[in-house]
């Protein structure tokens, strides 16, 4: 039987913050790599599908296809992007920098 990882899983708010000191500052790391994730994968995803495409609009003519459900579950099973990338940013694998503000003189 095959173990199923939770989605939920309780993180440790001072680890998060440790990299960058502040907890907002440390989401918007994560949130902006979860995006670039994102993009990708629905890049990927649609680029295998787009081999599916069909021209026809009658929907008596469209016909399930086995192949295309298989990648379309793969997918969905795949971990969340914000998953992802909070276990990169926690096991130190995202290179970032903070926009320094320049104090007008």
């Amino acid at each position: 039987m095959a173990i199923i990882q939770p989605s939920l899983i309780t993180r440790d708010i001072e680890k998060i913050i440790e990299p960058t000191g502040n907890i907002y500052d440390s989401v918007v790391v994560i949130s902006h790599r979860a995006r670039q994730i994102a993009v990708n994968i629905k890049e990927e995803l649609n680029a295998k599908l787009a081999e599916f495409a069909t021209t026809v609009d009658n929907l008596e003519e469209v016909f399930e296809n086995r192949e295309q459900i298989e990648i379309s579950k793969f997918y969905e099973r795949m971990p969340k992007p914000t998953t992802t990338a909070t276990e990169e940013f926690l096991e130190g694998k995202l290179n970032f920098r903070m926009r320094t503000e320049e104090i007008a003189e």
